[in-house]
């Protein structure tokens, strides 16, 4: 399905308790391959830092649960500085698209000083977007989350299923990379987010293999969570 000439993906997610996840991931890793990013079996870890306006409209549309809503992020993969991606995923309703594009360590260190001027005739689309967010619609570093992610993929349907875990916020930085970050879990350690992630239908092996009706599904947002444990800390 396209929208906006977007194409757009099915998104379901929910909360497992520890016995829920245990026994998933166990059918899960029997009959999927893990995502080739894995370091190991328990997956890679991504940390993000996401932007939002002077209004905190992303916070905000997403807690009016506002039809069509976007966030930037900024993402990197077990703290290297290796690969540093600008991302900015859209929703429409229950549907999601994202898009992708890459940084440098300079142009990411010069975005946290407030220097935009690198952003300019990259050649990317999204990141001339991303430069006007910033430099005309106030978009500033909001929240950074941090979490370990198990992911498994299904060639048919392009299926992603993966478990997230230990899901925790930057709460004295919006620097991704300082050694000084602090972060802080923002979930029960027995909780673990399962996303379910394909394009124009679930095939029938995988909706039995999770049994997704069998789960409460929930409007899960990391950033939301993580952005309202850090305003305990940054009073604004």
């Amino acid at each position: 399905m396209t929208f906006q000439n977007k194409k757009l993906r099915n998104e379901l997610k929910f909360y497992l308790h520890i016995h829920e996840y245990l026994s998933l991931r166990a059918k899960t890793s029997a009959m999927l391959e893990l995502d080739r990013h894995s370091l190991s079996e328990s997956g890679y870890s991504i940390r993000s830092l996401y932007f939002d306006g002077m209004h905190a409209h992303s916070l905000h549309d997403k807690n009016d649960g506002i039809f069509s809503r976007e966030k930037y992020r900024i993402r990197v993969y077990n703290g290297s500085k290796d690969v540093i991606n600008l991302e900015r995923k859209n929703k429409y309703g229950i549907y999601v698209n994202k898009e992708s594009a890459p940084l440098t360590l300079r142009q990411y260190e010069e975005i946290l000083k407030g220097e935009y001027d690198s952003l300019r005739g990259t050649g990317y689309p999204l990141i001339d977007e991303f430069h006007r967010a910033l430099a005309y619609r106030n978009f500033r570093p909001s929240a950074i989350t941090d979490y370990e992610r198990e992911a498994y993929i299904y060639g048919p349907g392009n299926v992603r299923i993966t478990f997230d875990k230990r899901l925790a916020a930057g709460v004295n930085t919006t620097d991704v990379f300082s050694d000084s970050l602090i972060l802080e879990e923002v979930l029960p350690v027995e909780e673990t987010v399962l996303e379910v992630k394909y394009d124009e239908y679930l095939p029938t092996q995988i909706q039995q293999l999770v049994e997704v009706n069998q789960f409460v599904r929930s409007a899960i947002s990391k950033f939301v969570i993580c952005k309202e444990a850090g305003m305990l800390h940054f009073k604004e």
